[in-house]
């Protein structure tokens, strides 16, 4: 490996973007826990008594929050196979996420299916091992790349990002060092007219106008977060690149606040605006695509404010390493609490902060007393064995000591 490519082992962190990975992570559980008392979605278990105002809550939500991880992910990838190189890179994704992905797909997937069946019919009585091998019951379909599998009762569920990111990082791995090489010249170009971040907004406006948006992947098309992840590995670190950033933060905060307002009469009005192809559909989307994508910059450029590197604190430290295994479990944890709290007769509000707090209370005595407590079940939960690749910041300029 090349000097070049090598990161230095005690590079500071970017602790704002940890902060933010930490909290896209554990808003899942705010997020699907509101959906049970969403009238438009199709959640495993729903309320009775539902509001539409969730329905702007979540909307807000899926407008950057796993875009801004897939942007994350891909800047962590470049830090990683600068510091292993793309072939270990490769090896360690696919041990990384694809034994959780594994393990999470027959252990855990199945059960939110179940309680679907269970809460959707109240004479279905069939125990959940019975239902077990039937869900695993699965034919290839090659057609819905990158999910390869699939049958009357087979899904990845929430594990779709799992999927799809494992696949970035293997798309990446063989072409890394070019597209590295040719992100310089992109970032010559930023720093003269920072406004060309902006371009940014075609690619995601056209593929959700045009492929689709997909409501099983948070409302995006899945090939759009391949985007956000190459700006993630290719351009995220540049410091040109972070100071257009900065200086455009605000002007695209507003614009996405306008191009996202956009949307609405498109998702009220139409009957199918992920998928339509009218005119007014075509357009909802793309306004959807560029909101995404200038909300996205607007809050890089936000967070990134000069500061003097530290070491994250204990709890984000903590939070850290755990969020992966939190978002391997959250999911299943929700469904089940929401399953057993659904029917009480009790105001939406009361309800929704017991899934909540539940939620986030059985999660963590799963990570504490099962997952942390030994090898194995960490690596099955895709726990680092290793400390975490840093997310350099740019170290302060030395002070400037006056001319005597």
């Amino acid at each position: 490996m090349s000097a070049q490519t090598q990161l230095p082992a005690t590079a500071p962190r970017r602790t704002e973007l940890d902060a933010l990975r930490v909290f896209v992570v554990l808003g899942l559980v705010f997020f699907h826990s509101a959906l049970v008392f969403s009238p438009d979605d199709d959640f495993y278990v729903k309320n009775s008594e539902t509001s539409e105002a969730v329905t702007v809550f979540v909307g807000f939500g899926v407008v950057w929050a796993m875009p801004m991880l897939f942007l994350v992910a891909g800047l962590g990838s470049r830090y990683s196979i600068r510091r292993r190189g793309a072939g270990r890179f490769a090896r360690e994704r696919l041990l990384r996420l694809g034994v959780p992905l594994v393990v999470a797909t027959l252990l855990l997937c199945p059960l939110p299916q179940w309680l679907r069946l269970r809460a959707a019919d109240p004479g279905y009585h069939e125990s959940y091992w019975r239902f077990w091998p039937r869900f695993l019951t699965v034919r290839p379909d090659v057609a819905d790349f990158p999910f390869v599998l699939d049958g009357e009762y087979f899904e990845t569920g929430h594990l779709w990002f799992v999927v799809l990111l494992l696949t970035f990082s293997l798309l990446l791995a063989p072409v890394a060092a070019p597209l590295a090489d040719r992100s310089q010249r992109v970032g010559r170009a930023v720093e003269r007219r920072p406004a060309l971040l902006l371009l940014l907004t075609l690619p995601l406006a056209a593929i959700n106008a045009f492929l689709g948006m997909e409501e099983g992947f948070a409302g995006w098309n899945r090939w759009a977060y391949l985007v956000f992840f190459l700006f993630g590995y290719a351009l995220a670190d540049d410091d040109r690149v972070r100071g257009a950033l900065r200086r455009l933060a605000v002007p695209t905060g507003v614009a996405g606040l306008a191009l996202f307002a956009g949307t609405a009469p498109g998702f009220m009005a139409l009957d199918d605006p992920f998928t339509e192809w009218s005119p007014f559909a075509l357009v909802t989307r793309a306004l959807f695509g560029a909101a995404g994508w200038c909300w996205v910059m607007a809050i890089l450029g936000l967070l990134d404010r000069p500061r003097e590197p530290r070491p994250p604190s204990r709890v984000m430290a903590y939070l850290g390493i755990a969020a992966l295994p939190v978002y391997v479990l959250h999911q299943p944890v929700v469904v089940a609490l929401a399953y057993g709290v659904v029917g009480w007769p009790a105001p939406i509000l009361v309800e929704y902060a017991v899934i909540v707090a539940g939620s986030l209370a059985v999660i963590l005595v799963l990570y504490e007393g099962v997952v942390r407590r030994t090898r194995p079940t960490r690596s099955l939960f895709g726990m680092r064995a290793e400390p975490p690749v840093a997310l350099p910041v740019q170290p302060p300029d030395p002070p400037v000591t006056p001319a005597r």
